[in-house]
């Protein structure tokens, strides 16, 4: 019986740990994060390339993904092909606006590529896009005009360690 107790705290931890079908989490969710509160819509319009996001070692892989944010009736209008730890996520849309630099994409699946956005950083030329995501489960760059420089790499990344994130896990996607 005694050997049982001694194994309990074992048995329970066990218990707790993740499962395949639980999503990882790239950041340290007891942290805060910050959305950008001045962006406006009207800066992110356009084509946009992603340069980087999250993956754990063993994630399968995929190449750079895009978006296009366009103007619709109801906020933003959003087409995205991106790769979120390893695979390949698509999304042709809408998107919620849930306040200042939040958005959510409307119909998409809650666990996956419709948590909501959060708007990390968006560099004063609006040339470079970080989008975060409360939970953690993913984030990423995205860039237009060329490719990212290695200062704005930088800042983004501090950004995204400002807000928790892991950035062991962070891969340049070419």
């Amino acid at each position: 019986m005694h050997r049982l107790i001694l194994l309990l705290p074992i048995l329970l931890a066990a218990c707790g740990a993740r499962g395949p079908d639980v999503p990882p989490a790239f950041r340290d969710t007891d942290r805060q994060i910050y959305s950008n509160a001045v962006v406006q819509p009207a800066q992110i319009l356009g084509e946009w390339d992603q340069v980087a996001g999250f993956a754990t070692p063993d994630a399968g892989g995929c190449g750079p993904g895009r978006a296009s944010f366009a103007p619709a009736p109801d906020g933003l209008a959003l087409t995205a092909r991106l790769c979120l730890n390893g695979v390949t996520e698509t999304f042709d849309g809408t998107l919620a606006s849930l306040g200042p630099g939040r958005f959510a994409p409307r119909g998409a699946d809650p666990a996956g590529i419709g948590q909501p956005w959060w708007v990390v950083w968006l560099d004063t030329n609006d040339r470079t896009l970080v989008i975060g995501t409360p939970s953690g489960a993913f984030g990423f760059i995205l860039n237009r005009g060329g490719p990212l420089p290695p200062d704005r790499l930088a800042a983004a990344r501090e950004i995204l360690d400002w807000n928790g994130y892991d950035l062991a896990q962070l891969r340049l996607l070419r």
